[in-house]
């Protein structure tokens, strides 16, 4: 009876581990922080896009770490309503040249990182 009990025991620790490793890993796919100097040297930023850039990438950083929290069910919305209101605020301190470069950059993530 205790071999019984000590083997169902070691089961729920073993399970509980792969679900914390897995939601771990869940959560990081959605760490959407990144490093502004080498943002902005790819999209070629000045002084001033890179201040209003930084301020919207802390802001996309947080609601995708919202995203992550959120049921399996709400995920897809959210990640795409945060997703457009980044673009949208991307869309407004870029110019086109660079736009189009931060879409291709946030799309190779958002790929790389098993999000789309």
């Amino acid at each position: 009876m205790m071999l019984t009990i000590a083997m169902a025991l070691t089961m729920t620790v073993a399970f509980a581990e792969g679900e914390n490793e897995k939601n771990n890993q869940n959560v990081q796919a959605y760490n959407m922080r990144v490093n502004i100097s080498m943002l902005a040297k790819a999209l070629q930023l000045n002084s001033d896009q890179i201040e209003t850039v930084q301020f919207v990438q802390e802001q996309f950083s947080r609601e995708m770490m919202n995203v992550a929290e959120a049921t399996e069910e709400e995920r897809p919305e959210k990640m795409q309503k945060a997703v457009n209101r980044d673009l949208a605020n991307m869309r407004y301190i870029l110019n086109e040249d660079q736009y189009r470069t931060y879409v291709r950059i946030l799309n190779v993530t958002l790929h790389n990182r098993g999000l789309r």
